[in-house]
């Protein structure tokens, strides 16, 4: 079984990859963990991407996919990967397409559908711990003490990216690329589309059934 997951920022693709990863014991690849992962490790490929990040450019979709087709060779990844954060368009879909043999192309692709306001209660209440990134969300996993670490007992912080008006400007950026890449997968028949702004538990029941009723059509 492989897999992607998209959703705009907020729809919860990186906690879904990692518990479906579990469920269905499936590797779960994150862009963000192979760029990451490149540059503290110094390839060749990482150098190349943390020229582009210093400058605060986007790293270009051609280093991008090298670094995840290199990600899925590995052992761990021969019976099959959860994919966040790729594609993130039709080009990088495309290169998925011509270069993964037959047998090892994409078998599913789940876009986990978010509202505006369910966004950005998720991202907007936030906060980080400014001295060991510590994670909070002042709704649903407050610290203790308001604006304190709970671990460390250092301050707590918004990141720039989680106030409300760069969210909306985040949401208005990926709606409009995203746009034409659910239309490519829905013209291979492998798009399926669930409600994210549900619990996530019930998020996560639902995509695993999506997984079991391809493996097993008897079940649809």
């Amino acid at each position: 079984m492989r897999l992607v997951l998209l959703g705009p920022p907020g729809a919860g693709k990186g906690t879904q990859s990692k518990n479906l990863a579990k469920r269905v014991a499936l590797v779960h690849i994150s862009t963000g963990d192979i760029l990451r992962q490149n540059v503290a490790n110094q390839t060749k490929l990482g150098m190349e991407a943390k020229d582009y990040m210093n400058k605060g450019e986007l790293v270009p979709d051609g280093l991008v996919s090298q670094m995840l087709l290199d990600r899925i060779k590995h052992p761990d990844a021969k019976n099959g990967y959860i994919l966040d954060g790729y594609p993130r368009n039709v080009s990088q879909a495309e290169t998925l397409d011509k270069e993964l043999p037959g047998k090892e192309k994409i078998n599913l692709v789940v876009y986990l559908e978010t509202s505006e306001a369910v966004i950005i209660q998720r991202l907007s209440g936030r906060r980080v711990c400014s001295k060991c990134g510590a994670l909070f969300h002042m709704q649903n996993m407050p610290p203790k003490k308001e604006n304190t670490c709970d671990a460390c007992g250092e301050a707590l912080y918004q990141r720039p990216d989680d106030k409300e008006a760069t969210i909306k400007n985040r949401i208005q950026v990926y709606n409009k690329e995203a746009q034409e890449l659910i239309g490519y997968y829905s013209k291979q028949n492998k798009l399926h589309r669930i409600n994210a702004d549900l619990d996530a538990g019930v998020v996560l029941n639902k995509i695993v059934q999506l997984v079991e009723e391809y493996n097993d059509p008897a079940k649809v």
